[in-house]
């Protein structure tokens, strides 16, 4: 049915270098197969997907689906005949209608026979796709869902709409990039069931790609391992996987040592969120617990469980309804992070954030970006600030929010100050860069145990591998040298060769430097390697607090993720 000779691709990127991304690739795909593609990032596994797609071209070679002929000259019109013969789902994709599941199925619906599904007089109670929009729906595991709002659902709820979506358009071919990898097991099992009915029940060929074994194990048919842009291995899939993980870096014991000091207290932490006409939809209750200093805890529960949020009030980004969350500053200070005071900045500065949106500036080169970070954290650009600030004549408290605005992701922090009239400059004014010139020696040794290269400190984000911009974006959160570091699942679509590398190098960090590490993590693998502590939580509450291992067994099967059972 597919059928791919001599494919190479080579990117150009801003500063003139090539990279190449594929490299005579040789491969068939039978009708009806689920055929897995494996391999670290940056291995050209999306390139190849993109090629498929017909949105990406090619340098040589040529692309053959039934009777659709591809070659590296074709014009738009073959390419246009490859988007038709397939659907691709990716894995940060949720572009949905404002209005119900079905809907949503219906509109593209209409929109593939009669070529746009943006008219807004549908009579959807009597529209001609009902029925087969209802069908499709099922077969994704959402039939329980039709009348549902698509933007409320969960996030695991809304990838099988858009895959719902996409099987609207009759694809002969379902591409996937990397789905459900952001997940929690429940959600992930949930996703990984629809993929299986779409291929049995549909008979539509499906090629997945994904750096997870377990995934491969549970969907593939057959498995192409690629490595450095080429065809390394194809077939079995256990046999291919096994080779895969032979490059796995031997795990680091983890530090075992915790302090008998208190760092951070949760007191009674309460939060409610609500939905017009849909009531209360997320309410944490009564939350307590401490974190000692050199402890690794993860926060872990279903999509939806109130983690992400709880750490955003640990690292005072969100605020409580009632309670409070107490660092301590010295011996004798506790400081409550929600509450604006020049304390408050002193214990900021000592605060590293990564979210699960990578904060990564587009235009940016890394150097730069890392430049910014170490003037918002240094204790002298800090001591500075406030005298700027009386120079400006800005109150303390309007300074120690300013200051709060650099922990944010770059958008969110561009919204807050646009709602009280300044432009972002003001953050580069009280806060100025370190020297550009100095930042390469100064994280020399934070690269090194990254395995960053130095060279990347000129490139911009998008001339990064994926793992490259994961661990830049750790180094962001690393280069100060913080404290305490809260991490909210920014580790989720690695593949498992960069994971470890990644868990060692935290575990380094937490042992040399003594570093506090609060986290928010589903990778049960990834929580077992690096925890010393976790809580588990669902619905709001925590329901159970201690041994890693234990608990991360007992997520599992709460999640019921067969895909997991090997």
């Amino acid at each position: 049915m597919i059928k791919i000779e001599n494919l190479s691709k080579t990117y150009k990127l801003d500063n003139g270098e090539e990279v190449s991304a594929l490299k005579n690739i040789n491969l068939e795909v039978k009708s009806g197969e689920i055929l897995g593609i494996i391999g670290i990032s940056g291995s050209g596994k999306t390139s190849l997907l993109r090629i498929l797609r017909g949105v990406e071209t090619f340098d040589t070679g040529k692309v053959t689906i039934d009777d659709i002929e591809v070659a590296s000259d074709s014009s738009n019109f073959y390419f246009n005949k490859l988007k038709k013969a397939t659907a691709i789902h990716l894995q940060r994709s949720f572009g949905l209608w404002p209005e119900t599941t079905l809907s949503n199925v219906i509109r593209k619906l209409f929109g593939v026979k009669y070529g746009d599904e943006a008219m807004t007089d549908f009579d959807y109670a009597n529209n001609e796709f009902k029925e087969e929009a209802e069908s499709i729906l099922k077969v994704v595991g959402l039939e329980d869902k039709i009348n549902h709002f698509a933007p409320v659902l969960s996030g695991g709820e809304k990838q099988r709409l858009i895959i719902a979506r996409q099987l609207a358009k009759k694809p002969k071919v379902l591409l996937l990039d990397e789905p459900a990898t952001m997940a929690c097991p429940k959600t992930k099992q949930d996703i990984l069931d629809s993929i299986k009915r779409i291929n049995k029940e549909l008979g539509v060929t499906v090629i997945l790609v994904s750096h997870l074994p377990e995934v491969h194990r549970f969907l593939a048919d057959r498995l192409i391992l690629l490595e450095d842009g080429e065809i390394k291995e194809e077939g079995n899939v256990e046999t291919i996987t096994k080779d895969f993980l032979k490059d796995l870096e031997d795990e680091v014991a983890i530090d075992p040592n915790i302090s008998n000091e208190t760092v951070v207290k949760a007191k009674d932490l309460e939060k409610r969120f609500y939905l017009l006409k849909g009531g209360n939809v997320l309410e944490i209750e009564e939350v307590n617990f401490e974190v000692k200093k050199r402890d690794i805890l993860t926060l872990l529960g279903a999509s939806g469980a109130g983690k992400t949020i709880l750490l955003r009030m640990i690292g005072g980004l969100e605020y409580p309804d009632e309670g409070e969350v107490l660092f301590r500053l010295n011996k004798d200070t506790w400081v409550d992070i929600n509450k604006p005071s020049i304390n408050r900045m002193d214990v900021r500065r000592k605060i590293g954030i990564m979210h699960q949106e990578f904060a990564l500036s587009h235009h940016a080169t890394i150097r730069d970006q890392l430049a910014t970070k170490l003037g918002f954290k240094n204790q002298f650009v800090v001591d500075d600030a406030k005298k700027k600030a009386k120079e400006l004549e800005l109150g303390d408290e309007l300074l120690d929010a300013l200051y709060q605005l650099t922990d944010l992701p770059e958008v969110e922090a561009k919204a807050r100050l646009e709602k009280i009239g300044l432009l972002p400059d003001i953050l580069d004014e009280l806060f100025p860069k370190f020297p550009e010139k100095a930042v390469k020696e100064e994280v020399k040794p934070l690269f090194d145990a990254l395995d960053l290269s130095l060279d990347i400190l000129n490139r911009k984000s998008y001339e990064l591998s994926g793992g490259q911009k994961v661990r830049a974006m750790l180094s962001l959160a690393l280069v100060s040298k913080p404290e305490i570091l809260l991490l909210d699942e920014p580790f989720g679509d690695l593949d498992p060769i960069t994971l470890r590398l990644i868990s060692n190098s935290i575990k380094k960090i937490n042992k040399e430097f003594k570093t506090t590490i609060i986290m928010v993590s589903h990778n049960v693998d990834f929580i077992k390697e690096l925890s010393k502590r976790a809580i588990f939580m669902d619905n709001g509450k925590i329901i159970d607090d201690g041994d890693p291992l234990k608990i991360a067994n007992n997520f599992v099967n709460f999640c019921k993720a067969d895909y997991l059972i090997n």
